[in-house]
């Protein structure tokens, strides 16, 4: 059992021994990965400061903020400029919101 458990050892340190493209490999994707993780990171900040710029308006909370910037209203213009059934089909826009909205015109 022990000589099973040495023979399969070595053939795990030697065949890194002999391959040294792996880690080579494994550089790579990681450099890979972390330009993609700066990328996602930068939409995730873009996404946050969006939002933040759609709570200005008036009426316009954290919460049907983020539910407004889903939907594809990503600027306050586009907001604005929305009809009143575009507006009310997005979940936490109430008819209120609209009004209040629709004044800004």
């Amino acid at each position: 059992m022990i000589s099973k458990f040495l023979s399969k050892l070595k053939s795990i340190l030697f065949k890194s021994a002999v391959s040294p493209e792996t880690p080579l490999k494994k550089e790579k994707k990681a450099a890979k990965s972390a330009k993609t993780k700066t990328k996602t990171k930068t939409k995730a900040v873009n996404s946050k400061k969006n939002i933040e710029t759609l709570t200005t308006l008036p009426g316009v909370g954290a919460k049907s903020a983020k539910a407004l910037y889903e939907a594809g209203f990503k600027t306050t213009k586009a907001v604005i400029a929305a009809d009143e059934k575009e507006l009310l089909a997005v979940s936490g826009v109430g008819i209120n919101l609209v009004k209040k909205l629709k004044k800004l015109k």
